[in-house]
């Protein structure tokens, strides 16, 4: 019979208790040799019982908030093997030396990604039908209009919406989007035209996916490479009236191009990722009509990070029985992931 495996629990403060409804704890104790009270919010330096759990741990549960697995941490986890983490991106505590050591790690990102996507098909068909300025122009008039001849050429009929990046996210965007009568666009230098086709769209380069598109989504990774992939020259492509997303990272989109496309008017956007991650007090994103900011809420919270908590007990379950991770995390799959 295999040795039931001991874990100790690490994220930032509040989280756990945030993460586990009572069945889905109980879950984990029936899973693991853990203690669901004591969670580990660092591991340099950590207090002697966090000491004495890390030295005894094979797996590690983590969640946002984790700290760094460095070097030195693993030098005191020696029996450690593997890291199951309850959210999305691993890039922020999963280090070099955790693939140097053979680490298995799984990552719920595939779990995360449903309500990012969610929101953004919301706002996608929020802005084929113009409901920002339209909404603010509404507040403002509060008399009788004729809305139809204002909103004359919005709607979600054959429109065409463009995808940057085939990422979960975006792969899921696009499933989403199949239902209703939109033609989808999808920049990826890593996706060729048939795979693109089958997953429901037309590959076409950036440029043209800017310049054709009603709207543009962003759910490319963070890389260096990727840095202000929407720039000056993407954002001047686009036609008047359209609306950029962004749920991805701020760091994809040039805030200093964008700023003066939005506050003319000539763009709409909804961002929930900006660069900085909220911006200064005095930015014109809190007030501009045809702006929606939100706090980067797209990913899962609430009750949704109970489906974060669901995914991670069935990978412990799986670590537990020897089976492989369902959803593993390679080196070679941080050049994709945000």
């Amino acid at each position: 019979m295999t040795p039931t495996p001991t874990a100790l629990l690490a994220m930032g403060p509040g989280i756990a208790d945030r993460l586990f409804t009572p069945v889905q704890r109980a879950r984990l104790t029936a899973l693991v040799d853990t203690d669901p009270a004591l969670v580990a919010h660092r591991l340099t330096g950590p207090t002697p019982e966090v000491a004495r759990a890390l030295a005894g741990a094979e797996l590690l549960i983590t969640c946002w908030g984790a700290p760094p697995l460095t070097a030195d941490v693993l030098a005191a986890a020696p029996r450690l093997r593997a890291v199951v983490h309850a959210a999305g991106s691993v890039k922020h505590h999963i280090t070099p030396a955790c693939w140097e050591r053979g680490l298995r790690v799984a990552s719920a990102a595939g779990a995360n990604a449903l309500p990012v996507a969610e929101y953004t098909l919301a706002a996608i068909l929020f802005a084929g039908k113009n409901v920002l300025p339209a909404a603010h122009r509404y507040r403002h008039l509060r008399v009788p209009h004729d809305w139809r001849a204002e909103l004359d050429g919005h709607g979600n009929y054959r429109r065409c919406v463009g995808i940057v990046g085939a990422s979960r996210i975006g792969r899921r965007v696009i499933e989403l989007l199949r239902p209703f009568d939109l033609d989808v666009l999808l920049f990826d230098p890593y996706v060729d035209a048939g795979a693109a086709a089958r997953l429901g769209a037309e590959k076409v380069e950036l440029e043209e996916l800017c310049a054709r598109s009603r709207v543009v989504s962003v759910h490319a990774p963070e890389l260096h490479a990727t840095r202000h992939l929407i720039g000056a020259a993407q954002l001047a492509a686009m036609a008047d009236g359209a609306t950029l997303i962004n749920t991805s990272r701020g760091s994809l989109i040039d805030g200093d191009a964008l700023l003066p496309e939005l506050v003319s008017g000539r763009l709409n956007a909804v961002l929930d990722v900006t660069e900085p991650e909220v911006p200064s007090a005095g930015s014109p994103l809190y007030d501009l009509p045809n702006v929606l900011l939100t706090p980067h809420v797209a990913g899962s919270l609430g009750d949704e990070i109970h489906r974060l908590a669901d995914f991670a007990l069935e990978e412990i379950a799986r670590y537990a029985q020897g089976l492989p991770f369902a959803d593993p995390v390679t080196p070679d799959d941080l050049t994709r992931m945000a």
